[in-house]
């Protein structure tokens, strides 16, 4: 059968954008206001990074059973429970007292989020064919840059407004509850309705295993883990960044974590989107090989954003927001390479597989490690000074020396996406013979 695109395929995407816009727009409040939160209960940078991947943890492993809801059940359905969840959740993150119960608050806010992904990638490879699913997909994934852009713009002024690191919480929670209804209204694609051969409809034995034998979505995986680590530990960590080791006000360094991490966004999704789907159409590996141009020129853009040093803050966030774009290139190749290697009635498991991989291994990691390296290089630098007692300039020092790992991660993700260049044509082609063969 000829591949076609829904008739219905922009409007639900707008609304799948939306949806993941909240998405990330809730689980980027905490990274904001990390300050405030420790300085009020005496934290470590490890404590504060172990809230960020404990929600990753379980963010990952709830994705694997929703990632299957989602392959034999209504995605819709999933999509309005999650974020139904998460909302509530987001808003009672604004009442925990202590750190305990922000944390395990938290973990639920992580449950409700992982229904998000596997059900509306599934939901987008089913309505967009093969050559516009870069785009597509770039459309569905701008929900992460304007959705770190608005949080970023805009909790530091609540915060200030309100007086109160509690406040965004709040506010964040009552636009979920509308989107979520929304999403009932949706009339969702049939499975494998934007494909060029007809998909069966028997269930496919042995899930899981079918999508861990395919040679590239092992390198995408590995792919995903370096990126997340990097992505999440900048994420995480640059608004305390910004205000620790160049001494700016809460509200100045979240918008300029907004710029740097969410404007850049903007860019490198519609923009980088189009090329792919160009490149794509003029060779099966062209996709991917821009993909692992962008992210190894990602490395040595925020390694240098680095070296420019304390004095030289417009230097940092120049470089390292173009380097923050170039990574976004990861978004518009590798996910349409998932769907071009794995059939239809396996796609959401694949995603939710992907997913707890890169965020177990990757996301999670990211933030204690790089938590846990900031308190370390804090005490260096606090012994070879021969100070007695912890101060704010021995925790700069130590945060910027731990954010060297992210140039690092960029440039291994660059690696492997180009190692799954070369195994993509082979595996694309065989996932083309079995969906042909019923």
């Amino acid at each position: 059968m000829a591949a076609r695109q829904s008739e219905n395929a922009w409007r639900v995407l707008a609304l799948l954008f939306l949806v993941n816009l909240l998405n990330f727009f809730d689980r980027t409040i905490p990274a904001i206001v990390n300050e405030p939160i420790r300085l009020e209960w005496g934290l470590s940078d490890l404590q504060l990074g172990l809230v960020g991947s404990a929600f990753t943890v379980i963010y990952a492993l709830a994705g694997v059973p929703l990632g299957r809801m989602a392959d034999t059940g209504s995605r819709k359905r999933i999509l309005f429970w999650g974020l139904s969840a998460w909302s509530g959740m987001t808003a009672a993150t604004g009442l925990a007292q202590n750190y305990l119960s922000f944390f395990l608050i938290r973990l639920g806010v992580g449950i409700g989020e992982a229904s998000c992904t596997p059900a509306a990638t599934s939901m987008i490879g089913d309505m967009f064919p093969a050559h516009r699913r870069a785009t597509a997909m770039g459309v569905f994934m701008l929900g992460l840059p304007i959705g770190l852009v608005l949080a970023f713009f805009t909790t530091g002024a609540m915060v200030q407004a309100f007086g109160s690191w509690r406040a965004p919480f709040f506010i964040a929670a009552l636009p979920g509850f509308l989107v979520a209804a929304l999403v009932l209204l949706v009339r969702e694609p049939a499975r494998g309705a934007a494909e060029e051969v007809a998909v069966a409809d028997a269930p496919v034995a042995d899930p899981m295993r079918k999508v861990l034998c395919i040679r590239t979505m092992l390198w995408i995986v590995l792919a995903g883990v370096t990126l997340n680590f990097g992505s999440y530990a900048g994420n995480g960590f640059l608004v305390s960044l910004l205000q620790r080791y160049y001494g700016l006000p809460i509200e100045t360094a979240a918008v300029l974590t907004g710029v740097i991490v969410g404007l850049t966004g903007l860019v490198g999704l519609t923009l980088g989107g189009r090329i792919a789907d160009a490149v794509h159409r003029r060779g099966e590996r062209g996709r991917l090989l821009f993909g692992a141009a962008c992210l190894t020129a990602a490395a040595p853009l925020t390694f240098f954003a680095l070296e420019a040093g304390a004095a030289a803050l417009t230097s940092f966030v120049v470089l390292f927001a173009v380097g923050w774009l170039f990574q976004y290139a990861f978004y518009t190749t590798v996910y349409p390479a998932i769907h071009d290697v794995v059939q239809p009635r396996l796609r959401a498991t694949a995603m939710a597989l992907y997913f707890a991989g890169v965020y177990l291994l990757g996301g999670a990691a990211g933030l204690v490690v790089v938590g846990g390296l900031s308190d370390h290089f804090a005490e260096r630098a606090m012994q070879a000074a021969g100070a007695a007692a912890m101060a704010e300039p021995f925790r700069a020092a130590g945060l910027h020396g731990a954010m060297y790992l992210i140039p690092v991660m960029m440039a291994l993700t660059g690696l492997f996406i180009f190692m799954a260049s070369r195994t993509f044509a082979a595996d694309a082609a065989r996932m083309r013979r079995e969906m042909a063969g019923g």
